[in-house]
């Protein structure tokens, strides 16, 4: 049976399956228990020992904790480690991310650590790399670590913060109740947390931040999508207040740098609310231990250094556990562990290409059709839209019938827009074109993109010849007019990569990214737009 994991990249942590993620931590521990005990048997087990197994460290963004124990972690493995100076490299002259990684790919390099302000930028580089090296029939192709890119994610982060949780949880996957405190708008690490608390049967989440550091709303509806109980507070003191609070608080550093001068004028009350102070100790449980990613703030850090000798310290075994996790990863993608790992069904986010998003309606209207008209005379030939946008506002609806016609290339010629009412008293807006428009399935793909459960009538001689009901399509990819809004995606224009926008529906009726993970509606995936 081959290798599962051999040359598998890891972009986001949903990359790993719950099931292969419980497989690696299995290995961690293992790992763990061989180099505590010094058994230097177990640890060759691991180590993928050759020099020539190219190891290439990419931080485009500055990183001293997570750079340092990749560092060590190749070096645990004698394998070839080399690092891309971006202070003097012309990728900061305007040169692109896919020539700079496919030259890199030619030099025999195996595992590519990224770290990047650019979201998703390793899922592209991984799609990217791959199609270089068929077309150069080389023999491989590289794997890509995410190491931490913008505001979107940090998986290994997230393998060695669950490890964490899974010691002081004696290692049972039944169930897991987290507090995430502090900055939790910017924090990649508890982003990360919205798909990575999976890995447990039943969640619970906390999260306690005042409303300018709140949780990303896209990455609290993933959190009920996936099951979790989820609870918001204002503040510790808030949290505090109530009956059931969790015995593992993860902490972040709040980045107000980040923010706009009216945050920066509350800046003393934000970091309050999010930092622990002595007054608090006797309203917790004495077992409970508290968690960060490091490094903290010198002089604000959320949890002050006063409890570094407590028994509520478990941030440094956290970061010391991200140096047995990175070794593992490194072991698997290598293909030196793995072999005995069974592959179950896939329990990943299901591609639902199969899906019927676009379903033609058997007409039994054999009489001419007065119910769509041109002016005041019957429409005799053409297209017509129905039930576009309904229950939207007139001028949300007219709005959207404009880029409708956009996307659609139907805003030539004559026809026209209108807004009506239904018994329901909803409104919906309804397009018609007069003469011969031909609708290829592609069009009918791109209806469905753009104008999800809207009815598309093909009118000949008068009668509905044709009829299609609208639904959300699985996934939206190859077309050239979309786009992610978000400036820091690999894929939006401003990055100049040339990235096609893809997007895939989410279980709440939103449009994710397939690079950076934001969600859209259907009106907000277009360049139009």
């Amino acid at each position: 049976m081959p290798n599962v994991f051999k040359s598998r990249s890891l972009n986001v942590i949903e990359d790993l399956s719950i099931n292969e993620r419980r497989y690696f931590f299995t290995k961690v521990k293992e790992l763990k228990d061989a180099i505590v005990s010094g058994d230097e048997k177990e640890m060759n087990r691991f180590r993928i020992d050759d020099p020539d197994f190219g190891i290439y460290e990419i931080f485009l963004e500055d990183s001293t904790r997570t750079k340092e124990s990749f560092r060590n972690a190749a070096k645990f493995h004698h394998a070839k480690v080399s690092e891309l100076l971006t202070s003097s490299s012309s990728i900061n002259k305007g040169e692109s991310y896919a020539d700079t990684f496919n030259m890199l790919t030619g030099y025999q390099n195996s595992i590519f650590i990224v770290r990047s302000k650019v979201e998703g930028l390793t899922r592209w580089l991984s799609e990217e790399t791959r199609e270089y090296a068929e077309r150069n029939s080389l023999l491989y192709y590289p794997a890509f670590i995410n190491a931490g890119d913008g505001k979107h994610e940090h998986p290994t982060q997230e393998l060695l913060d669950e490890f964490t949780f899974l010691e002081d949880n004696k290692m049972s996957f039944s169930s897991i109740h987290v507090a995430l405190v502090g900055d939790l708008y910017h924090g990649r690490t508890v982003h990360s947390k919205a798909d990575g608390l999976k890995l447990f049967d039943n969640v619970k989440v906390d999260l306690v931040a005042p409303d300018e550091l709140a949780m990303p709303d896209n990455y609290v509806e993933k959190m009920k999508e996936n099951g979790f109980e989820v609870n918001t507070y204002s503040s510790i003191e808030d949290y505090l207040k109530n009956g059931d609070v969790a015995k593992m608080w993860y902490f972040t550093r709040p980045q107000l740098e980040r923010m706009g001068d009216k945050v920066l004028q509350k800046e003393a009350i934000l970091r309050d609310s999010i930092t622990f102070r002595r007054e608090f100790l006797d309203k917790i449980d004495p077992e409970t231990k508290f968690y960060h990613p490091l490094p903290r703030h010198k002089e604000h850090p959320t949890i002050p250094t006063w409890l570094d000798k407590t028994p509520f310290n478990g941030w440094e075994r956290q970061a010391i556990n991200g140096l047995y996790c990175r070794i593992v990863l490194i072991s698997m993608i290598g293909g030196k562990i793995g072999d005995d790992y069974e592959p179950v069904p896939a329990d990943n986010r299901a591609e639902c290409d199969s899906d019927e998003y676009i379903v033609e309606v058997k007409s039994t209207n054999s009489s001419k059709t007065k119910n769509y008209s041109e002016g005041v005379r019957p429409l005799e030939n053409g297209i017509v839209i129905d039930h576009i946008c309904k229950g939207d506002n007139p001028s949300e609806i007219r709005d959207h019938m404009r880029l409708i016609s956009t996307v659609l290339k139907i805003d030539e010629g004559r026809g026209g827009e209108w807004v009506s009412s239904g018994e329901d008293g909803k409104f919906k807006g309804i397009i018609f074109r007069p003469g011969t428009v031909e609708f290829s399935r592609k069009d009918l793909k791109r209806l469905a993109a753009v104008a999800p459960k809207s009815t598309l009538n093909i009118i000949r001689d008068g009668k509905v010849e044709k009829k299609y009901r609208t639904h959300m399509p699985p996934r939206i990819y190859n077309f050239d007019d979309l786009s992610c809004q978000n400036e820091a995606c690999i894929s939006h224009p401003m990055n100049g990569e040339g990235v096609p926008a893809k997007f895939y529906r989410t279980k709440d009726g939103h449009f994710a990214c397939a690079y950076c993970g934001k969600f859209h509606t259907f009106k907000q995936i277009w360049k139009k737009r």
